[in-house]
């Protein structure tokens, strides 16, 4: 099958390619008229902070349900300065005015006079329907004196508003832009927004430096400015198709905002490497004496088998974290494995079409090419870097090039190729040799390091990090320390205890309950109960400040002293559950809840990479090895992001500041990562056991397949490494921890792993490596992954 699709597509690429070119603009075209709905999905099921949303949505008009965030601001001569109130309250009655009614007409309406002509211009282009329903509490109103500041120098200066969206998907971050707008100037009043639902999403530019590494790194190793543009142009068509198809989902399913650029990332890093693996095989078989379809073919019967085995590994992986059963970790999964698989089908379907119009020529660079090659990485970077004239420059360079060599003839001048070295003579050779001589200390040494680097996975601490790791230019930053200077540090992550009731409680209970919070060493301010019907009460409603920030330990502990002490006796005395909820008690619970079933999705992820590496190598011991491997690699990368992330080394390298692994990282890491190390583990193992059916010899076969794959592996390796480390360069956390944790894992894997324990492990295991049952052997389907080498 997989020669006949090499074949087809190679005989039919023009059909080929015109397919992919319409398919990706029909997508696109179709992606732009329905748009997109990326937006947050925490709430776990089932849970205590989801069971008090509900009495607050039901009981409170969603009061504390919706998405919550604040104004706050700072005047230098006091909140209560006449410009200053009227400003200020302007903006409140200007919110809730369009809050009420979207349709409003800004020049002519009472309550929008206040603004300045200019809010009043960038408002009517704007779309006020994502400010429908706001809610705002203001610190003007007779109940606000608890937002107003008294505390040291910034007593009367600083002061907050509450404001709340009804709790839809993706309206925040859309009504966080639009309230950006209406912010009053005036000297001596600072005014921010905070809440990181309210903050605009920045999409990461850093992509582009990956590009620029990946096209140095593919010329330095290959040689060929065609070798190096094939992979990176057909990754690119799957990650733009698959891309696409996110979008369009993302109307379906839970989807958070970073989950089309986390595809992105991982479409960079394996699309290339897929695109690489097949291309390296074509050269190869064009050096065997083979024309370019024979080549082809072969290539895709080969390394394309082995492609589509580790695409499906990957989306495998991917997949298994639908067992979550959280629909914004399920998103994330969908997201990534439809990137992944595009990618896959590109590789196998546009990869050789675009061979079959390259031809011999992918043999062929001249010095214009492998210049202008030069420029146009230097003009990546610059876009990386957000350096305009760098990027305009490259560019315009590259161009000069091409043109120049119309009549400059040295450029157009052949570049002298490098003859492959036999594989006996290549380095790779002679270090498995090594190796194999040696086996023992290899394997030891390769062991201990990888136990050493996974030994901080101990204090992993799972949560989701404030506002405080966001920039410090940004207006989430600045209104969050605002909060802190004017408040203290819990006032950035407010509890709300909901009790629903079949009765009117009676005024001693409540305020026992009230009293007992109170006593927390952790609580700073808890209000009285508050009924929503004070005739016949049907629920209460407590508010409570916590002394420490959303993401500190103490904050977490907090909460579950609250739930399992505290509040039990208060409990029984009301008959009723008093549910701490909240964006904080929803994150701890959602914490709790990736915990629980994190056993069980490593437990499926590995059992079925076993049974898929069993089929395919018809061994027991091979895929016993791979698995435990990758968990060694997996766990010392987990290691350095503990150390990185969470006790902050390095920080000034990296920007930074200490705080808990995001809950759902650990997830995607281990989903990536194995599916990653899976792909090299078949890459080279495949390769190995070609070469052992061919020879018989355990020994030879392990040197001659590692020699025949260092190369693209190591290629392969350091483009996926710098794709991912060149996130660490963004200003998003999440970011900088992906890039982190995935640029180490493939790092260790490529180096201790692949150099160290592979050929060790081998070696000590001889023929044995390929040792399977004869009833296992009976009943395994037969899944030919080798191919038809010659």
């Amino acid at each position: 099958m997989f020669a006949r699709l090499g074949s087809w597509c190679f005989r039919r690429r023009r059909i080929v390619a015109l397919l992919w070119v319409a398919g990706i603009v029909m997508m696109g075209a179709t992606s732009g008229a329905v748009g997109s709905r990326f937006g947050p999905g925490f709430t776990p099921p089932g849970f205590e902070s989801t069971r008090g949303i509900k009495t607050l949505t039901d009981a409170f008009g969603g009061q504390g349900a919706g998405d919550g965030g604040t104004i706050v601001f700072r005047a230098d001569r006091g909140i209560d300065d006449p410009e200053v109130r009227a400003a200020m309250e302007g903006l409140f009655t200007a919110i809730t005015a369009i809050g009420a009614d979207p349709n409003i007409l800004i020049d002519t309406d009472p309550a929008t006079a206040t603004l300045s002509a200019e809010v009043r211009e960038r408002l009517r282009n704007a779309d006020l329907t994502v400010v429908k329903g706001i809610r705002v509490a203001s610190p003007y109103s007779p109940a606000g004196a608890s937002q107003v500041s008294s505390k040291g120098a910034a007593a009367g200066k600083v002061a907050f508003a509450t404001i709340e969206v009804p709790n839809q998907r993706g309206d925040a971050s859309a009504a966080g832009r639009v309230l950006e707008q209406m912010l009053p100037s005036i000297d001596g009043l600072q005014v921010e927004l905070g809440g990181a639902d309210w903050a605009t999403f920045a999409e990461p530019s850093s992509e582009a430096l990956g590009v620029a590494f990946a096209i140095v790194i593919l010329v330095l190793a290959f040689g060929s400015v065609l070798a190096m543009g094939l992979p990176i142009g057909v990754a690119m068509a799957g990650i733009a198709a698959g891309s696409i198809i996110v979008t369009l989902l993302s109307n379906l399913l839970v989807m958070p905002d970073f989950a089309p650029f986390l595809g992105i990332m991982i479409g960079l890093g394996v699309g290339i490497d897929y695109a690489l693996f097949i291309v390296t095989r074509y050269r190869e078989n064009l050096h065997h004496g083979h024309p370019p379809l024979e080549a082809v073919t072969i290539a895709i019967d080969t390394a394309g088998r082995a492609v589509a085995f580790a695409g499906v590994t990957v989306v495998v992986s991917f997949l298994g974290m639908v067992l979550i059963g959280i629909s914004f970790i399920q998103g994330l999964a969908v997201s990534a494995a439809v990137v992944v698989a595009l990618t896959v089908l590109a590789s196998l379907t546009l990869l050789p079409a675009l061979l079959g119009f390259v031809g011999e020529r992918i043999e062929v660079t001249r010095r214009r090419g492998l210049i202008a090659t030069g420029f146009v990485a230097l003009a990546l970077v610059g876009s990386g870097l957000q350096v305009r004239p760098l990027f305009i420059a490259g560019l315009a360079l590259a161009g000069l090039t091409l043109l120049g060599s119309l009549v400059l003839a040295p450029l157009r001048q052949k570049v002298r190729a490098r003859s492959p070295k036999p594989l006996p003579e290549t380095l790779a050779y002679r270090w498995s040799r090594v190796i194999q001589r040696r086996p023992w200390p290899a394997a030891v040494a390769g062991t201990v390091v990888l136990l050493l680097l996974a030994t901080p996975v101990l204090a992993l601490r799972l949560g989701f990090s404030d506002e405080s790791n966001f920039s410090s230019d940004t207006t989430t930053r600045q209104a969050y320390d605002l909060l802190v200077e004017g408040f203290g540090p819990g006032f950035n992550g407010p509890f709300f205890l909901a009790a629903s009731v079949e009765k009117a409680a009676d005024e001693a209970t409540l305020a026992a309950i009230t009293e007992a919070v109170a006593a927390d060493a952790g609580v700073v301010f808890v209000s009285s109960a508050v009924p929503d019907d004070p005739a016949s009460p049907r629920a209460y409603l407590w508010f409570v400040t916590p002394a420490t920030t959303p993401q500190d330990a103490q904050t977490t502990a907090l909460v579950h002293r609250l739930r399992d002490k505290v509040l039990v006796k208060g409990e029984a005395a009301l008959g009723a559950e008093v549910a701490v909820t909240g964006s904080v008690p929803t994150t701890v619970d959602f914490s709790d809840l990736i915990s629980s079933r994190m056993p069980y999705f490593f437990g499926v992820v590995l059992l079925a990479s076993f049974l898929l590496l069993m089929v395919v190598f018809r061994s027991v011991l091979v895929p016993l090895k791979a698995v435990i491997m990758n968990l060694l690699s997996i766990g010392a990368a987990y290691g350095i992001t503990v150390m990185v992330v969470q006790w902050g080394w390095f920080s000034d390298l990296t920007g930074l500041s200490p705080g808990p692994i995001e809950t759902f990282a650990p997830v995607m890491f281990f989903a990536i990562v194995f599916g990653l190390s899976m792909d090299y583990e078949v890459f080279l193992l495949s390769r190995i056991k070609e070469e052992w059916l061919r020879t018989g010899d355990s020994n030879t076969s392990v040197a001659n397949g590692l020699a025949a794959t260092a190369r693209v592996i190591t290629a392969a390796a350091a483009i996926m490494v710098f794709v991912f480390g060149s996130f660490v360069l963004e200003n998003d956390r999440t970011f900088k921890l992906f890039g982190i944790g995935l640029a180490s894992a493939i790092f260790l894997d490529a180096t201790i792993v692949r150099l160290l324990l592979v050929p060790a492990t081998m070696e000590l295991l001889g023929d044995r490596n390929w040792w399977l049952p004869k009833w296992l052997e009976r009943i395994l389907p037969k899944v030919n992954i080798e191919g038809t080498p010659h």
